[in-house]
């Protein structure tokens, strides 16, 4: 299903910049503009370069973005000529000097990616399937949530778009995110950690090919069986060169239908792995630094000792308790408290 996969929403919306600059800076085009106010976004802290920068990535600001990323997209790739045989394109009458039309965007447009948790309230649940009113519903909650948490900064970058001059506020740039949707059939992560007990849509390619091939062989048979003047098929007393028609015929349909059972079940969502939300994979980081540092600490210890240095280690960090004791979004490490979320009164 397009935008949907494993109980996140891989949103892509593309929006056209104006051409020409603005009255009040006719030296900078809107083009270029947006490509300033790109510059200008601050990168999340997670990496060595950008660890101690004062700001955090506007993106950082809520729990949903597991990756987002915007770009100006001038214009199509030259992939190069359509290559043709040049015996059949002499036939054809087809002049391969001649140049062929190239693609081209009416206009350049501002690309946003993101991959979001499919939820429409914080701490909901991941879910398995969405229909097309459920996911409108989701992205228009993440734009309502990018507005209400970045307002400043999309409107610096979103203003030199066309459309945007009527938004002014959460719904209407839920709306202008909607008219600028395009369809993501790839996603963009993958969290599932236990490949051999996850449920994927497997094709059962064998009970299908079975199917189709089984009454076109029969098919085969009793025209080989009316061409040698057997007009009955053995056993069986059906007539051959009707047997013969209607196996054809019934191979087709099952092809057919094999086709459309693939092409569905390729299309299907997979289901959210178990720790796929953007809280559990904040949480699963700070456990895995906290823990490390618990194993270096306490080698050694015996049994009695280590187990009460577990039990310790569990009532402080709360394990179980994705809102408490987690790493904030958009950072490296939670060696420094400040990139702690401390919240005592979140549910487990």
């Amino acid at each position: 299903m397009p935008d949907l996969d494993s109980g996140h929403i891989f949103l892509t919306t593309m929006a056209p910049i104006k051409p020409g600059a603005p009255v009040d800076d006719p030296q900078t085009s809107h083009e270029q503009r947006v490509r300033i106010a790109l510059a200008k976004f601050p990168t999340a802290n997670q990496s060595p370069a950008t660890v101690d920068d004062a700001y955090n990535s506007p993106f950082a600001r809520n729990l949903r973005n597991h990756l987002a990323r915007m770009f100006v997209l001038n214009d199509t790739i030259y992939n190069g000529r359509i290559t043709q045989n040049p015996l059949v394109a002499q036939l054809q009458g087809n002049k391969q000097i001649v140049p062929q039309a190239v693609d081209r965007l009416n206009a350049p447009y501002l690309v946003f990616c993101a991959d979001v948790d499919a939820i429409v309230n914080d701490g909901d649940p991941l879910p398995d399937t969405l229909g097309d009113s459920q996911q409108k519903a989701v992205r228009a909650s993440y734009a309502r949530t990018l507005w209400n948490t970045m307002e400043a900064e999309l409107r610096d970058v979103y203003s030199n778009c066309y459309g945007f001059e009527a938004v002014n506020s959460a719904d209407d740039f839920a709306n202008y995110l909607d008219r600028c949707h395009v369809e993501t059939t790839m996603p963009f992560h993958d969290y599932y950690l236990e490949l051999e007990s996850a449920e994927f849509h497997n094709l059962p390619v064998k009970p299908l090919l079975y199917g189709v091939l089984a009454p076109l062989a029969f098919g085969v048979l009793t025209l080989l069986l009316w061409l040698f003047g057997v007009s009955h098929v053995p056993i069986l007393g059906w007539a051959s060169l009707p047997t013969w028609i209607i196996s054809l015929l019934l191979g087709g349909l099952l092809a057919y239908l094999a086709i459309r059972f693939a092409i569905s079940n390729g299309e299907k969502p997979l289901a959210p792995a178990t720790y796929d939300d953007l809280p559990s994979v904040l949480k699963a980081l700070y456990i895995q630094q906290k823990f490390a540092e618990f194993y270096i600490k306490n080698q050694g210890l015996p049994p009695d000792e280590l187990h009460a240095a577990f039990g310790a280690f569990t009532q402080e960090h709360d394990p179980q308790n994705r809102h408490h004791k987690t790493q904030k979004p958009g950072v490296i490490s939670s060696a420094d408290p400040d990139n702690v979320t401390v919240n005592d009164a979140s549910p487990t």
